[in-house]
């Protein structure tokens, strides 16, 4: 290099700068996605919830987000929306609210494909009819089929057959002493009626 010729500072690629910039404002990915599932029926009253983390601690917090939720969604056309700092997919029919709750950096085709899975995963139990009664008197299957599209937040199946399949073979095969009464009082049902029939 000679003499007359002088260093010039290197310019500082404002690019560079700013994906530097985005690093730090991005969470570490995780696999805990959910927050929140659940279930509401007209009048906004809890038919399932399941919250996975304490984002909303005590019972009480949980029931006034579930009606604020209702209040602001009831009436509204979208499916998809950015709520007490949450995003929240959900879906209604005839009388129940179904609902998927994440974070607000969260992917809502993620969330709006664990919500598809479960509303899928309730219509073929109860043969496409998804309503109120016919879900409380499912109500158990309902909840096997929630534990079985998500863990803890993590999201472990998004195929609504697949989640049938192991919730019948799950209620086919639990023993008498871990059977709800519901259960019971089915299989007794069903049991009276063959040997009436012989």
């Amino acid at each position: 290099m000679s003499n007359n010729q002088t260093l010039t500072p290197m310019k500082r690629n404002p690019l560079h700068v700013a994906d530097k910039k985005m690093d730090i404002a991005m969470p570490e990915p995780s696999l805990y996605v959910i927050k929140a599932i659940g279930i509401l029926d007209n009048d906004s009253n809890r038919i399932i919830a399941k919250y996975y983390d304490d984002h909303f601690p005590t019972v009480k917090e949980q029931i006034a987000f579930e009606k604020n939720l209702y209040n602001k969604t009831h009436r509204a056309n979208a499916e998809i929306i950015m709520f007490e700092g949450l995003t929240c997919v959900y879906r209604s029919n005839v009388d129940l609210y179904f609902f998927v709750v994440g974070s607000s950096m969260e992917n809502e085709l993620i969330l709006a494909s664990v919500l598809n899975t479960f509303y899928e995963s309730v219509s073929q139990m109860l043969r496409k009819n998804v309503e109120k009664r016919a879900l409380l008197d499912n109500l158990d299957g309902a909840f096997l089929a929630l534990d079985e599209i998500c863990d803890g937040g993590i999201i472990l199946e998004a195929d609504s057959t697949a989640v049938c399949q192991r919730v019948a073979i799950k209620n086919d095969d639990i023993p008498l002493g871990e059977q709800t009464v519901a259960q019971v009082l089915q299989s007794a049902k069903e049991q009276l009626k063959w040997s009436l029939l012989k």
